[in-house]
């Protein structure tokens, strides 16, 4: 208790100052930054989930696929919303996936790949998917579909067996929620027909999977920094409160709030 009272009166700056002295500083902003880019992947791929179990129970799943949700009934904008959130969310959860493991270094293809399944799956839910009044646009609609599926495939699965490789502990896991998605999905579609049910397997269980992978991952990630950062102090009381502490926060505000002048105030700047 005294740790944590003592720690109240610690400002950012001293610190600052004592992790700059320890080598720690770095370090703390590398597990700062890591945190929040959990956080903020796990909301994205939360939104996403929920947007999507929304989205596909609007009609019945066992009958209308997602396309002839948005393209049958009134919610045209609403699946065009949903393609653009649920592509970016993917993108942006596998993007950081590869930044933690040092993945994409070098192989830019691996990036291309997923800016174009969003391309492709937002452009599926923006052509007409009407056999009868449209029907090349119907036929391009299945096209670019298909090729969204393809694109995801081609970045997401060499990463995960990528990762399945380093960390041997997670290789079942991972198999199995391999299987479990994308073969799931193709005996939903096999089982069910042309429904909304195969769609809505492979979204919500492919995002699922993402939780799962960016929980581990980080998790690990995180770990590791915090051994290294509270190896040795002392007092761990304290050393958890300076874990915690983010130092960037009171620079950035006094950034915005210079800058705030500034702008209102340009002789500010001059002055300077």
């Amino acid at each position: 208790m005294k740790g944590v009272i003592a720690m109240m009166t610690i400002d950012r700056e001293t610190i600052r100052r004592e992790l700059d002295q320890k080598n720690l500083l770095e370090l703390h902003r590398e597990l700062t930054r890591e945190r929040k880019w959990r956080t903020g992947v796990m909301i994205v791929l939360m939104t996403a989930l929920l947007f999507t179990i929304v989205y596909g129970t609007l009609e019945n799943p066992f009958v209308y696929t997602f396309s002839n949700i948005g393209n049958f009934f009134a919610y045209r904008w609403l699946f065009i919303v949903w393609s653009i959130v649920s592509g970016l969310a993917i993108q942006t959860a596998i993007l950081a996936l590869f930044r933690l493991e040092d993945y994409a270094k070098g192989k830019k293809t691996k990036n291309i790949f997923l800016f174009l399944s969003v391309v492709f799956l937002v452009a599926t839910a923006l052509i007409p998917a009407l056999r009868e009044e449209y029907p090349f646009w119907h036929v391009l609609h299945f096209v670019t579909a298909i090729l969204h599926a393809l694109f995801v495939f081609a970045a997401f699965i060499p990463f995960v067996l990528f990762v399945s490789k380093e960390n041997p502990r997670l290789r079942l896991i991972i198999s199995l929620c391999i299987a479990v998605v994308w073969g799931g999905a193709l005996l939903a579609l096999f089982l069910a027909g042309k429904s909304g049910l195969f769609e809505m397997w492979f979204y919500v269980g492919m995002i699922l999977f993402l939780l799962y992978l960016s929980l581990i991952l980080f998790e690990e990630k995180i770990v590791k920094l915090s051994v290294a950062f509270l190896r040795d102090e002392a007092n761990l009381n304290e050393a958890i409160e300076k874990y915690f502490i983010d130092l960037e926060a009171k620079t950035k505000k006094a950034k915005r709030a210079a800058a705030s002048r500034e702008a209102t105030d340009p002789s500010a700047s001059i002055d300077r």
